[in-house]
């Protein structure tokens, strides 16, 4: 993948004052709630041009990204944002620990870089991993005409066995970073300039052959493409992103677990009885409250243990005193029902939870997806099993399904194999940050 310095537009916090006041999670990962918090921790958060609020007096000359084209020009006319004087790869380094999960007490650390790579249509060089929606795109797109920068990461894996830009930012850390922070998660965000010829030069030479899976970002990935195609504009064919190393410790994956709700006339009864033709189901009752958390851990485990032995498992709950565990009997299950795909994406958990549960037993296939209401996507992190069980008991959702994980070499086979998985197969963690690079077009 070819690859490039760029001279980023950053916030100056003699302007600005605390730059990690100005910063933000993923526009797509952020919620009302989470909006006015990032309104209000200062003027100058990226927030309002990545997920601006809309009013009921919007129109086609002010709207969230006409006001967002406001912002931008403003605060680099003030000097809260300031571009960088040198060409740079900017060293991108977060320290987590995943709390309540496998990694309990162990600090983790992922390396990434940034850099302004070419785009590439999606083949051999560039790899997607995940179905997107045309919603996103529209939104991404009026974002990016309106501005003519881009703001959030892509976040995209590569392999090196060699580890040669790992090495590079790990040395790059000793020195001061440009922002040191910890975000809500207790994740510490730093960023570093790389400035130094040769190791700029080595970077892009040991990515010029490589390529990339698109692990996160697939929208604002194939709005570059859009854009792209539909500007002139020599410096549209690029876009910052940030490369992670797959063979790196800290590069790790959660699971995304489904809620289904808004179904007529369902019975939870009935789709455990129904789930028993494909699969081995087992039921773990419980009749009071510790029993309960008994009973769920048992579940957690079992699935843990089926998943290590590359069974496809899935945890169930529906409200009725009970947890279940459902093991698929046959691993060519989903041949007849999607034998255009390969082995690799007929094996995945997710793939055997949408053609064997989801679309012939509740009915919400591909078009219902696009539609929504019926799916609610619930990130695996500490808190993710209780609140859907909390759900499902409150009403307010039907069913709970319990994802494990996706495993890399799952990854890896189904983009070698040209496919992409349904949406929401993947949770890298953590996201990367909005606003710490900042590409003007």
């Amino acid at each position: 993948m070819q690859l490039q310095p760029f001279k980023a537009f950053r916030y100056d916090p003699a302007v600005v004052g605390d730059t990690t006041a100005c910063l933000a999670p993923p526009y797509d990962v952020i919620n009302s709630t989470t909006q006015q918090q990032l309104y209000e921790k200062s003027k100058y958060n990226i927030v309002r041009i990545t997920k601006g609020k809309k009013t009921a007096s919007d129109n086609d000359k002010d709207n969230q990204y006409t006001r967002a084209a406001g912002y931008l020009n403003e605060w680099i006319k003030e000097g809260a944002l300031k571009q960088d004087t040198t060409e740079s790869i900017y060293a991108y380094i977060q320290d987590f620990e995943l709390p309540d999960s496998g990694f309990s007490g162990v600090r983790l650390q992922r390396l990434s870089f940034i850099a302004s790579a070419r785009l590439e249509e999606f083949g051999e060089i560039v790899k997607p991993h995940e179905q997107i929606l045309n919603g996103p795109m529209v939104d991404r797109l009026n974002l990016k005409k309106a501005t003519e920068a881009e703001f959030g990461l892509v976040f995209m894996l590569y392999e090196d066995e060699e580890k040669i830009v790992d090495k590079i930012i790990s040395r790059t850390a000793d020195r001061q970073p440009l922002t040191d922070f910890t975000d809500e998660q207790n994740v510490r965000h730093r960023l570093f300039d790389i400035t130094d010829r040769e190791d700029i030069e080595k970077i892009a030479q040991m990515m010029s052959d490589k390529s990339c899976i698109i692990a996160d970002g697939h929208h604002r990935y194939t709005t570059g493409l859009n854009h792209s195609r539909q500007n002139s504009n020599p410096a549209t064919k690029y876009q910052m992103l940030a490369f992670s190393n797959i063979r790196q410790e800290g590069l790790i994956v959660l699971a995304t677990h489904r809620l289904v709700g808004n179904l007529e006339n369902f019975s939870f009864e009935k789709l455990i009885t129904e789930l028993e033709n494909n699969f081995e189901v087992t039921e773990l009752p419980f009749d009071n409250i510790q029993a309960k958390a008994d009973a769920k851990q048992k579940m957690l485990t079992i699935m843990k243990n089926e998943h290590d032995k590359d069974n496809n498992v899935f945890g169930i709950y529906g409200a009725d005193n009970a947890f279940y565990i459902a093991v698929l009997k046959n691993k060519h299950a989903t041949e007849h029902v999607a034998p255009e795909m390969s082995r690799a994406w007929q094996t995945l958990d997710v793939s055997i939870l949408h053609k064997l549960i989801l679309e012939p037993l509740l009915g919400i296939d591909e078009q219902a997806i696009a539609r929504g209401g019926n799916l609610q996507y619930v990130k695996g992190m500490s808190n993710a099993i209780d609140e859907s069980i909390a759900e499902v008991d409150a009403g307010r959702q039907q069913v709970a399904f319990f994802m494990n994980t996706i495993k890399m070499q799952q990854l890896k086979d189904v983009t070698n194999a040209g496919e992409r998985m349904p949406q929401k197969s993947t949770f890298f963690y953590p996201k990367v940050y909005s606003g710490l690079t900042i590409q003007k077009f």
